[in-house]
């Protein structure tokens, strides 16, 4: 499982990893009202990051772009459910995914949620790439190289 050419995140790295990301936005003084994770990878990053951060609220917007591993649809899908936009107006967000690679995923639901009129959006991601084209206001590592997440890297049980 471990290789030269990628970033491995193990489950116990992977707890530090979102502490450190919930600690450094608190250190920043945002407080965000609710979390919103973009499902998929998202989920287990904002789950951790809001228990961290105390924030009960969350919602979820799900977005298809990596179809296989290093292989991208032509543009990020925004897949149903949907979030209820009207409990979005007025509040604090913090959108949570797992890595802006291209940040055209995160660019999509930053601009999406931007426009149901929220008091503030800001971003966290575990990574970075250098390529990206939204720099989140918080991550934990920079990388260029493939990520194996703990809750993606192996294939579906069948």
């Amino acid at each position: 499982m471990s290789s030269p050419d990628r970033e491995i995140l193990t489950w116990d790295l992977f707890g530090e990893a979102s502490r450190e990301v919930a600690q450094s936005i608190a250190d920043s003084g945002f407080r965000p009202d609710m979390v919103i994770a973009v499902a998929r990878g998202g989920l287990l990053p904002a789950g951790s990051i809001s228990y961290a951060l105390g924030v009960k609220a969350a919602g979820t917007l799900n977005v298809e772009f990596y179809s296989d591993v290093e292989e991208t649809l032509p543009d990020p899908v925004l897949l149903e459910p949907l979030l209820d936009t009207a409990a979005i107006v007025g509040k604090r967000l913090l959108v949570v995914d797992d890595v802006a690679d291209s940040g055209r995923t995160l660019d999509l639901v930053l601009e999406l949620l931007r426009n149901h009129h929220p008091d503030e959006v800001r971003s966290a991601v575990l990574y970075t790439k250098p390529r990206t084209i939204v720099q989140p206001d918080y991550f934990w590592r920079e990388t260029d190289l493939w990520i194996n997440f703990p809750w993606s890297s192996r294939p579906p049980v069948a």
